[in-house]
């Protein structure tokens, strides 16, 4: 921008190098416009300095690089847009089964110990945000802390700098006023909306939301407010909804496109669901992550159970899946849940009558199921290759063990036992395919496409021979 030009609402008037990945953007005021009859040249000045004189319908108002704006109140934008890119996480289970767009927004309920910090933490540590804004809200101080000293540790492989260099975090612990920390969700939002502005995608954690429902029901209670179900306020719901309202996909003041995706965690007495801030949650969210504790306990994370969950966003994402990895995507993907989903069913049978007394075609149902969740729905947090994968590998995963599991049907109904399709040794290959095949190393996958075939052939052809 230069002296003379006409700048509107949310018009970029100059630049910051905030961090070295990241680009502070000097925006003028969403209620300003005007023609710039004064600009800073380039060099150092205060945050409270004036850096430009605007001459407006209210006459000449002098611009610092400070913006003041009521936390509880949305900043505007243009118009909202379809989330219709998908929020790469990394993480299989995320971003294959249950997908976030960018701009969604997304809860993760779930007991003590089942790894909603633990979930949060690997969100913001490999989503493909511009910008993290992580608050702990009501959280232990010692968690907190834990937070802070880890992510300055941490590096960002993408760009290799450190994470706290696109990471903003707010701390507010158990033992501050009640009313900051009914506060501080708010506040969140609002940084959120600020970078959002500047046309960032912004990733918003917020850990959690029942701690600040506890604020609320406090403060109400002092104020001697009529109570609702179980003690929170009446107006519980409401909250929540604006709050929710104000992630989305914009179409910000100046034209360009930005997005806040909201993905809060949901602290449940004694993991019970039915209580109301996860209920409410749900009505407000259009992605649900259900952490389950006896996959926390199996030491099996993510902990997300695949009955528990679900995607609103999965056929707005579809397309950008389909036009940019493989056109099978989908098809794959609903294939694959069809087989969890009977799992789930046949397992309860299994509790009665035991495994062993189901015909072949159902036990490979469980076997195809048992595949599924130990090489590719669980994921270390601690291995090197296994940490993130690219959508990529994700798909050739996916493509590798549905096309085991669609082989070993169709020898089953040629009268081939089970066992003999689970004593092959392309098995273990499979199993181990999320640690040894690196994030681009595509040929491997079409190699262990190909030995899967050699395989179930050689098979066939002994077990022809013995018939």
């Amino acid at each position: 921008m230069k002296e003379g030009d006409y700048v509107g609402p949310g018009n970029i008037l100059g630049l910051v190098r905030e961090t070295p990945i990241f680009e502070h953007r000097i925006l003028l005021p969403p209620h300003l416009e005007g023609q710039i009859e004064y600009i800073q040249k380039e060099g150092l000045y205060d945050l409270k300095d004036s850096i430009a004189h605007i001459e407006t319908t209210l006459g000449l108002i002098e611009i610092s690089m400070l913006q003041r704006w009521p936390v509880r109140q949305a900043r505007p934008y243009l118009r909202r847009l379809i989330p219709d890119t998908p929020l790469i996480t990394g993480q299989r289970v995320i971003d294959t089964f249950f997908p976030m767009a960018k701009g969604g927004a997304a809860g993760i309920p779930g007991g003590f110990g089942t790894g909603k910090t633990v979930t949060q933490h690997q969100l913001a540590k490999w989503c493909d945000a511009d910008v993290i804004v992580y608050i702990g809200c009501g959280e232990r101080g010692n968690e907190m802390t834990g937070v802070l000293m880890e992510f300055s540790k941490l590096m960002d492989l993408k760009r290799d700098r450190p994470l706290m260099e696109r990471t903003i975090p707010i701390a507010n612990t158990s033992d501050m006023p009640l009313a900051a920390r009914e506060a501080s969700i708010y506040t969140e939002i609002t940084i959120a909306e600020y970078y959002r502005d500047m046309g960032y995608d912004v990733a918003l954690m917020a850990d959690s939301t029942s701690r600040w429902a506890e604020a609320l029901r406090e403060i109400s209670g002092r104020l001697e407010e009529m109570p609702a179900e179980e003690g929170s306020p009446a107006y519980l719901a409401s909250r929540l909804a604006k709050f929710y309202e104000r992630a989305g996909r914009v179409q910000i003041l100046c034209d360009k496109a930005g997005s806040v995706s909201a993905i809060c965690a949901v602290s449940p007495p004694g993991g019970d669901f039915s209580e109301p801030v996860t209920q409410h949650t749900k009505r407000f969210v259009r992605c649900f992550w259900g952490l389950n504790k006896e996959l926390a306990s199996a030491r099996y994370f993510p902990a997300i159970h695949y009955m528990e969950s679900y995607s609103e966003y999965l056929d707005l994402i579809q397309n950008w899946w389909i036009c940019r990895i493989d056109p099978e995507w989908r098809t794959l993907r609903d294939e694959a849940m069809h087989i969890l989903q009977q799992d789930f069913k046949l397992q309860k049978i299994v509790k009665l009558i035991g495994e062993d007394a189901l015909p072949d075609n159902q036990r490979l149902i469980l076997e195809g199921a048992r595949v599924f969740k130990n090489a590719f729905l669980q994921q270390s947090a601690f291995d090197e290759v296994d940490v993130y994968t690219v959508p990529e590998k994700q798909f050739f995963m996916l493509k590798v063990i549905m096309h085991f599991y669609q082989r070993a049907k169709v020898i089953i109904r040629r009268h081939i036992p089970l066992y003999r399709v689970m004593q092959l040794p392309i098995l273990n290959n499979i199993n181990r395919m999320k640690e040894k095949i690196s994030n681009h190393d595509t040929e491997s996958f079409h190699l262990l496409l190909e030995e899967i075939d050699i395989q179930m052939n050689e098979l066939e052809k002994e077990s022809m021979a013995i018939l």
